[in-house]
């Protein structure tokens, strides 16, 4: 019998980083010093330099020799790239996913846009839940094509997907977060990729002005 992966003291700091960074309490930028989170949250130095090396592959934190550690910051130039890679795998994605469909959506990609939109009416959720939400309902569009190899590709951007959503907060309403992902689904199904293309287009042009 295989053995269950335990909850390591560095999984844990980690995951109270990364919610901290997603819900905007750590911003874009700002430092991230061993010393102080060994002390913040009684943790050994090595602990904190570990969580942080987790982090930083998941593209959350960016670690530089002699400067140490900050939160990752998703300027306009890397959200370019971001942009024109997530567009190609996801506009591809859709595609399979209504061929191999009939035409259709697979419920699992409803219940995503459902859960979306049940966290988005409560009064004040944790925006790094709206990003996890958010997050799953693209992931489960790309999961709808039924290919591993570009799962796994999309997978990679996990990260800084996480970071693209963060940077929407001052300017993407709950509401809006939640009406567009439900036309979306309806569009995609009626007009096909073309409806998702403008879709990311929209997210593309907001969170433009976030970084001007």
């Amino acid at each position: 019998m295989p053995a269950l992966r335990r909850f390591s003291t560095v999984d844990a700091l980690a995951s109270a980083l990364r919610s901290r960074i997603l819900d905007g309490e750590l911003e874009p930028g700002e430092r991230l010093r061993e010393m102080e989170l060994t002390g913040e949250y009684d943790v050994a130095r090595h602990t904190a330099r570990a969580a942080l090396r987790a982090l930083e592959a998941e593209g959350l934190v960016q670690i530089e020799p002699h400067r140490g550690a900050s939160v990752s910051v998703l300027d306009a130039a890397r959200l370019a790239g971001l942009y024109e890679l997530r567009t190609a795998l996801e506009l591809e994605a859709a595609h399979l996913a209504l061929e191999r469909h009939g035409g259709t959506l697979p419920g699992f990609v409803r219940e995503a846009v459902e859960n979306l939109a049940e966290l988005c009416a409560q009064p004040d959720p944790a925006w790094s839940d709206v990003v996890d939400a958010h997050n799953q309902v693209h992931r489960a569009i790309v999961a709808a094509a039924d290919s591993e190899r570009i799962e796994r590709a999309y997978d990679a951007l996990a990260g800084e997907m996480q970071l693209l959503v963060m940077q929407l907060r001052p300017v993407w309403s709950l509401e809006r977060m939640a009406a567009d992902h439900e036309l979306l689904l309806d569009e995609l199904e009626r007009r096909g990729p073309p409806a998702l293309r403008e879709h990311l287009e929209a997210g593309a042009a907001a969170l433009s002005v976030t970084t001007e």
